[in-house]
């Protein structure tokens, strides 16, 4: 007995395309995500005399970093809209 029911089918696809309509700047914080990790990829044989744990850290860091600031602008930006196309004239 599953309490689970779902409400339609979706794909992962239409999934992704949904949320990221309802969320712009979600597809945005993935890409910067992505760019954190190739940057830090190439990097990571450059790192000097600094340990891989240590880099990692960092790494992690700067990528949670790009993401958390995509949601926040994004969310500044909803929340600016909202006040702006929903303010009534008094």
């Amino acid at each position: 007995m599953s309490s689970k029911i779902p409400s339609f089918d979706e794909t992962h696809s239409d999934k992704l395309a949904r949320k990221a309509r309802e969320s712009p700047f979600m597809p945005i914080g993935i890409a910067g995500l992505c760019a954190v990790c190739a940057i830090g990829a190439y990097k990571y044989k450059n790192r000097g005399g600094m340990s891989t744990s240590v880099f990692l850290m960092q790494l992690r860091v700067a990528a949670q970093g790009t993401v958390v600031a995509a949601l926040s602008i994004g969310l500044g930006y909803t929340m600016a809209n909202e006040y702006i196309f929903n303010k009534k004239d008094d």
